[in-house]
């Protein structure tokens, strides 16, 4: 059996990249997908669901220095639910139920403008590595 995630939504905060005990990159963002549509009582109704997004080795690396807030991304990987199967679900101090859909990326691809427009231009050698 196998399953699959595709998701296109907004970057919500900048990447935060860490490392494992063996020296593996790791790094994480929060996405939103946004959901417009009409109720059936003809009310505007507008869904955000988060999710946070995890990218391992050389993506966790380009990642890291690439995705900011803001930006439109479109994520391929896989859930990771919690131990018996469901979406992640804590309750914040406050008294708040909240739920966490965690996603394994393999692929990132990058929606909206080049991320670092001018590269590989004189005065400057790095290159972009996708």
């Amino acid at each position: 059996m196998y399953q699959q995630i595709t998701i296109a939504g907004n970057v919500g905060a900048d990447a935060e990249q860490r490392f494992t005990k063996e020296g593996m990159p790791v790094t994480s963002f929060r996405m939103a997908t946004n959901r417009k549509y009409t109720s059936s009582a003809g009310d505007h109704v507008e869904e955000t669901t988060w999710f946070r997004v995890t990218t391992w080795a050389k993506l966790a690396e380009i990642c890291a220095k690439y995705v900011h807030k803001g930006d439109p991304v479109l994520v391929i990987g896989t859930l990771v639910p919690d131990d018996k199967g469901n979406p992640k679900v804590w309750v914040t101090s406050d008294g708040t139920p909240r739920a966490n859909f965690e996603v394994r990326a393999d692929r990132v691809v990058f929606l909206g403008k080049p991320p670092a427009q001018g590269l590989g231009t004189a005065g400057n050698s790095e290159e972009i590595p996708f």
